[in-house]
């Protein structure tokens, strides 16, 4: 029970306002004056009657008051951010909390409130925000007092403490701490391939007394050492990375160790970089206007990535009606520029229905072979031209493709409709095409539009993607050297863009043929790819191999190493996904294919600085008359209760006030001067002041 008081008190209930009462207590101080200057007998009598009736006036009573008093309230705000997971923090602070639990229980006027300070994201330790909301439900008049057990890196101080009550800091630590950190000043998200990107960092050396020696910084590029060297502390540094792929590029950075540092969690640092192609440069040649010739062009100029070259062959050799050069409207092809001075600036070059017929030598034609075979990319599309003795099969240029046309008549006529074959239906380039026909079911048919025309080819050497329904191969794709090739064998697609039959999907095949010759990531048939997004490790698989995924080994940023099974979503992709708290480079392995995520910091200014320091929040604490106090150094302080007008810190000590709030349970008032008690005593001392002046 709470225990109650008895207070008693006189208090005055005025029957006249006060300035009426002033004014008659005037007015009889002067009466009494001039009694007392005329020397009359009855002054004093006159006076003790005056005041009889002033103090009646005023209503005089003796007010009792039974009081109840309320417990104090104590706020113990306990810091869970991530900078106190660093070294031994987290056990101080339960240590810390247990103990000034256990002594505010030995006080029974106190009622101890523990509010947690849980991680912020990018806000940092938002400690004072979680005492506003603890406050919102605390009377003013009974807050004892904050303890705030942290490490002291505290991102939202205010200028006061909250209401006025005294602060106390305990602080993770023995002293104020050294650390160093590598910070990035600028990292660019995206990069051209072929060139280079600048990142600006500087290393920092924190709570040191002066300035350190240099330090050690090492740079890797996908987990393959590329660069160390010694820098200065303090100091910005320009680090150029080359971009020599498209897709993401994980950069890691990390600075030695700074001796006695509190932790090296902040010593490292890691961007990525995603590369992408700098206008992808086509040249697109079409050996005569036909209905297809237009696909392409639509297809290739909507796309805002690809720089398009072309030209289509409207007057062959052969068609030499012996007009005057100067009267021809027509340009001349220029064959030596194309094919001898700037093919090597073309990304892909698409022959659509060409036929030789002497345009290009066989030497300008065994370049475009060579440039495939350094990294370039070839894609045709052939109808009746592809066959005979003139057929481009038969140059230089048939070394490259995935294969050449069968032997006598190969076109055939007739209505088809094209089927996506099982290795297609787990390459990127023609799964999921809307209309094919599904995996794994060979009676169920495409829904889209059918051919007319292809050409029967001979034996194939890359991975066939489309067929006939009799299983002869339609689309072939093919790795040559570092470059790749294609080949359709067919002229109709353009059936699909004309709406025929309700289409087909002819803008994305053709899309995801053109971006896979270009090797974009996204359209890897065998690759491996890993992302961090939300503290989330998600690993991709992309294989064209039947049976299931093999699994992948995960090592995080300490070089702990885990295996993960995946879990095939559709044919040829598998994924898993699991935590990955640690900021960090993780890599994730799979036989001889590696892949490299990114994992930034969850908290930024959490791992800025990792120091336990009274410099943040320490002024605070004292100026509210509280105190700083090490609980690495001298253990947990005694708990006490202290008054408002003290202190409540001392060397080895913390206190709450007493705030002394109660409310009231009873009042009891006693007139003390009623008014028949009051009138006779008027009344008798004039009477006598009157005999005493009649004598």
């Amino acid at each position: 029970m709470r225990p109650e008081q008895v207070i008693a008190a006189i208090h005055f209930d005025p029957l006249l306002p006060v300035w009426l009462l002033v004014a008659l207590g005037v007015l009889s101080l002067a009466l009494v004056g001039l009694g007392l200057w005329r020397r009359a007998q009855g002054t004093l009598l006159r006076l003790a009657a005056f005041a009889v009736l002033l103090l009646w006036l005023a209503g005089p009573r003796l007010v009792q008051e039974t009081r109840e008093s309320l417990r104090d309230i104590g706020l113990l705000v306990v810091d869970q951010s991530a900078s106190m997971q660093v070294g031994n923090r987290t056990q101080l602070a339960d240590a810390a909390r247990q103990s000034i639990q256990a002594q505010a229980a030995r006080f029974p006027d106190l009622e101890l409130r523990t509010v947690t300070v849980p991680e912020s994201g990018n806000a940092g330790t938002q400690l004072f925000a979680e005492v506003d909301r603890a406050l919102a439900d605390i009377p003013r008049s009974r807050l004892a007092g904050t303890i705030a057990i942290t490490d002291g890196q505290i991102h939202d101080v205010p200028k006061a403490a909250p209401s006025g009550a005294p602060l106390n800091l305990l602080l993770t630590g023995k002293g104020e701490e050294t650390d160093r950190r590598l910070r990035v000043i600028e990292a660019p998200g995206y990069g051209i391939v072929g060139k280079s990107v600048t990142l600006r960092v500087a290393i920092d050396d924190l709570g040191t007394s002066g300035r350190t020696g240099p330090a050690t910084l090492t740079v890797r590029r996908d987990g393959q050492l590329f660069r160390t060297e010694s820098v200065p502390v303090g100091i910005e540094e320009r680090i150029e990375v080359p971009i020599t792929r498209a897709g993401p590029t994980v950069i890691e950075m990390a600075a030695s160790p700074l001796p006695g540092e509190v932790s090296q969690l902040n010593n490292r640092a890691v961007v990525e970089i995603n590369g992408v192609r700098d206008r992808l440069r086509v040249l697109l040649i079409s050996g005569e206007p036909h209905p297809g010739e237009r696909t392409w062009r639509r297809l290739l100029k909507a796309d805002p990535s690809v720089d398009l070259v072309h030209f289509t062959i409207l007057r062959p050799p052969e068609k030499d009606d012996r007009t005057p050069l100067n009267e021809l409207a027509l340009i001349a092809f220029p064959v030596r520029e194309l094919f001898v001075d700037k093919i090597g600036e073309f990304d892909l070059i698409i022959l659509d229905r060409f036929q030789n017929r002497g345009l290009l030598p066989l030497p300008y034609l065994a370049n475009i072979a060579s440039r495939v075979r350094q990294g370039g990319a070839l894609l045709m599309s052939v109808g009746p031209e592809f066959t005979g003795a003139t057929s481009l099969a038969s140059t230089p240029l048939g070394s490259v493709l995935p294969g050449g046309p069968a032997s006598g008549n190969a076109v055939v006529d007739g209505k088809f409709q094209p089927w996506v074959t099982d290795l297609g239906q787990r390459h990127p380039v023609t799964e999921g095409l809307l209309g094919a026909n599904p995996p794994g079911d060979d009676g169920k048919a495409p829904t889209w539009a059918s051919w007319y025309r292809r050409i029967e080819p001979g034996p194939i050497n890359g991975e066939v993607l489309l067929r006939t329904p009799d299983g002869q191969p339609l689309l072939a794709l093919d790795h040559v050297g570092e470059g790749r090739s294609a080949l359709l064998l067919s002229d109709q697609i353009w059936l699909w863009s004309r709406g025929h039959e309700s289409g087909g999907p002819q803008a994305e095949l053709l899309r995801r043929i053109a971006h896979w010759l270009m090797k974009e990531p996204e359209l890897e048939e065998n690759a491996l790819t890993a992302r961090v997004t939300d503290g989330r490790l998600r690993i991709e698989s992309r294989s064209t191999d039947a049976g299931p995924p093999a699994d992948v080994v995960v090592t995080d940023p300490d070089g702990k190493k885990e295996t993960v099974k995946l879990h095939e979503d559709s044919p040829g992709r598998a994924t898993a996904e699991r935590a990955a708290p640690v900021p960090g480079v993780w890599q994730v392995t799979q036989g001889a294919r590696s892949a490299y995520a990114a994992a930034g910091a969850a908290n930024p200014p959490e791992l800025a600085d990792l120091r336990a320091t009274a410099t943040v929040a320490g002024p605070l604490a004292r100026a509210s008359d509280g105190g700083v106090h090490w609980l690495g150094a001298g253990g947990v302080p005694e708990l006490r209760r202290t008054e408002d007008d003290r202190s409540a810190s001392g060397s080895a000590w913390i206190g709450l006030q007493r705030r002394h709030d109660h409310v009231v349970t009873g009042v009891a008032a006693l007139e003390l001067l009623p008014g028949w008690l009051s009138l006779p005593m008027m009344i008798g001392l004039l009477i006598l002041a009157w005999r005493r002046e009649g004598r």
